[in-house]
């Protein structure tokens, strides 16, 4: 048995309102690349159960896109206001309090957080995660959440908005 860790940055956001970081909304390049980059995830053999999200509101509105593309409920999406501005410590213990009965969870989150974790759990380093990006890390040899821990994953692959056209 394995466990599978989808790492999603939120789409493009936009700048043009005068919020807070926080409430900043999706533009309009994000609410097009959220649903193309769910419906290519939801072809993937390995489907996330359970989806978990930062608050802010340019995260949620990712989560709830890939949520209603991969036919799972809005209203199960988790949020952890750990995961806002986060750096991988953080991050690794929302991972280490995931449900076991989960075998693959979506995280939605922020950089520079999400690109150093993933380049702390998997033997694969990346550059940039960009919007919309997401990484798949598969952790073979576990069977809990709290035994991921860094260089336990592998890499299983990377997609960016550019590659999925």
């Amino acid at each position: 048995m394995a466990k599978h860790l989808f790492i999603i940055r939120h789409a493009k956001s936009d700048w043009s309102f005068d919020v807070s970081d926080f409430d900043r909304p999706l533009n309009p390049r994000g609410f097009k690349n959220a649903p193309k980059m769910a419906m290519w995830l939801a072809q993937y053999p390995v489907q996330p159960q359970q989806l978990i999200s930062s608050p802010a509101k340019r995260a949620i509105t990712t989560a709830q896109i890939f949520a209603e593309h991969l036919a799972l409920p809005v209203n199960a999406i988790q949020t952890d206001e750990r995961i806002y501005e986060a750096l991988p410590n953080t991050l690794l213990q929302v991972i280490n309090e995931l449900d076991n009965d989960y075998e693959s969870v979506a995280f939605f989150g922020h950089n520079p957080g999400l690109t150093l974790l993933v380049n702390y759990l998997a033997d694969e380093h990346i550059y940039n995660l960009p919007t919309c990006g997401i990484v798949h890390i598969r952790f073979d040899d576990l069977t809990d959440w709290v035994s991921v821990s860094g260089g336990t994953g592998t890499n299983a692959w990377f997609a960016r908005p550019d590659d999925t056209n």
